[in-house]
């Protein structure tokens, strides 16, 4: 480890990486936000697809990241960049930092160097998604294209340079939703709904959506490993371990927030929009608990508002800024009482989405045009050994106080992973004990670690 970081602080300063991947200078827009106003070359086409104006059209494309700054934004930036995919960050801020470009470009930087490869394009631009600038955005990444068909006939098109959307921008506190659920589901849904009509006029169909576990409603309270066939939204048949044919029917119960309704009728949309046009390659990943950190400690989940989710809550009561932790329930039907989770770590979900970007692409024109599929560990941990496993790593007792259930809880959340093993060639690394590790090796490099008081 010590010469991973030995190799980031020497060979990765901020010049050389202002060199490679500058970042976007920011203008401000109309609408309070900030957006680069670079205009959209033209480019001829004729009916046989050779380019009437090539040197005025850059190859470099990108995936478009939303709310790429974020706890698990900016680790799949990082893979994304990593693998040398080109990336445009699109982030308001509003529950992220902007330093988290800094780190990115460090760890991408060394990371480069070691492999001896050149450095992707990195781009940030400041904006609400649902703003104004999105649409301008859209453009600036986009070629006006002219193209000529077999009549001779010209007509006027954007060809994109956004090969793929990665979509993270949704709210997603549980408690949170309950007391403003107009804001969720005008962020949640409408914000889907308006963001997908631009993608479509600008001929972007490659889309990967951030969902949740919490789809599966009351699903969940059977304590079988949740299936993706599990919750559908049109009729399927499903061929069984057994090769029998299963007809499968949409059908829900027990959504038990907005938050989680919001992602029910996020999935339910997308699979209509799939349906209506089979241009488009939609993939839905359904996160369990993710959780832990990149190894190196420059990367972590710092959000601006109060963390509800059970990793953070324990950074924080080791770190003084808490005085203990609310376990919710020791009576419910598990091994020592406690509820059980499905946690996978941060890096497992980001490589997730590098899955599916991969079979988005092998799907094209073989009619699948949308797809769900599990980013779990496969494997149920209790909080107490969550908690446990922290302890471990910190060398200290997290006081804990026990209090009753929360309404919408349920006692066990595991994940089936068979679909992603088979179809995305995607499984989980990491176990428990690793995330533990990360994470608290994050904490100790943000400085966190002195502000213990013992």
């Amino acid at each position: 480890m010590g010469s991973y970081v030995d190799s980031l602080t020497s060979s990765s300063s901020p010049a050389s990486l202002a060199t490679s991947s500058p970042l976007t200078t920011p203008e401000p827009s109309d609408d309070g936000f900030e957006i680069d106003g670079t205009p959209s070359p033209l480019v001829v086409t004729n009916p046989t697809g050779d380019n009437g104006n090539q040197e005025n059209c850059p190859n470099d494309e990108f995936i478009l990241v939303i709310g790429g700054l974020g706890y698990i934004g900016s680790h799949t930036v990082l893979e994304l960049l990593r693998e040398g995919h080109n990336v445009l960050v699109v982030d308001n801020l509003s529950n992220s930092y902007e330093n988290v470009m800094h780190n990115i470009r460090i760890l991408t930087a060394s990371h480069c160097k070691q492999k001896g490869v050149p450095v992707p394009l990195l781009h940030f631009h400041r904006l609400d998604y649902r703003s104004r600038s999105m649409r301008l955005l859209l453009e600036t990444y986009s070629n006006l294209v002219m193209e000529i068909d077999a009549s001779g006939q010209q007509t006027m098109t954007y060809r994109s340079r956004i090969a793929g959307v990665i979509h993270f921008a949704a709210h997603k506190s549980v408690v949170e939703s309950i007391t403003t659920p107009l804001q969720y589901y005008q962020n949640n849904v409408c914000g889907l709904v308006s963001l997908l009509q631009m993608l479509e006029k600008y001929g972007i169909y490659n889309f990967i959506f951030s969902s949740s576990a919490t789809v599966y409603g009351a699903k969940a309270n059977e304590g079988l490993p949740l299936r993706e066939q599990d919750l559908v939204h049109h009729p399927e048949q499903h061929i069984d371990q057994a090769g029998h044919s299963i007809a499968l029917q949409p059908s829900v119960t027990g959504l038990s927030s907005p938050y989680a309704r919001t992602k029910y009728f996020a999935e339910a949309i997308l699979a209509d929009v799939a349906a209506a046009n089979p241009a488009w390659r939609i993939v839905a990943l359904r996160y369990f608990n993710p959780v832990g950190c990149d190894p190196s400690g420059f990367l972590g989940e710092s959000p601006r508002g109060e963390a509800t989710n059970l990793y953070p809550v324990l950074t924080q009561v080791l770190t003084g800024t808490r005085p203990r932790l609310d376990v919710f329930g020791s009576d419910w039907a598990t091994r020592d009482g406690t509820a059980i989770r499905d946690f996978i770590h941060v890096l497992d979900v980001a490589r997730g989405h590098i899955s599916a970007l991969a079979w988005n692409e092998r799907a094209e024109g073989q009619g699948s045009s949308f797809r769900t599929f599990n980013l779990g560990s496969g494997n149920g941990t209790t909080v107490l050994e969550a908690v446990q496993s922290l302890e471990a790593v910190a060398g200290r007792k997290i006081p804990i106080r026990w209090t009753g259930r929360r309404p919408g809880d349920v006692g066990s959340c595991v994940a089936s992973t068979e679909r992603a093993r088979a179809e995305l060639g995607w499984s989980p690394r990491e176990n428990i004990v690793q995330c533990a590790a990360d994470l608290w090796n994050f904490v100790r490099k943000a400085g966190l670690d002195s502000m213990i008081k013992v």
